[in-house]
């Protein structure tokens, strides 16, 4: 399973993150990427950043420490 840490069409925001889980070998995917792309002018879909279940606490914390928590879905 996967647990969804981020929602967003930004894509600064996203290649942050995307940067941040990587540097600390942290697997995620970008879920509804290509959808998010289609229909992104209207933020109907947007892009999920998600990791596995047993890292999630551990990309939560970086993301917090990296001053980014607004952006953490509860």
């Amino acid at each position: 399973m996967s647990a969804e840490l981020v929602r967003t069409n930004d894509p600064n925001l996203i290649a942050i993150i995307a940067g941040l889980l990587g540097d600390a070998d942290i697997p995620y995917h970008l879920a509804d990427r290509n959808m998010s792309l289609v229909e992104g002018s209207i933020s109907a879909i947007q892009t999920r950043i998600v990791v596995p279940d047993d890292r999630e606490s551990e990309a939560r914390e970086l993301l917090i420490d990296a001053d980014l928590g607004k952006w953490l879905k509860p």
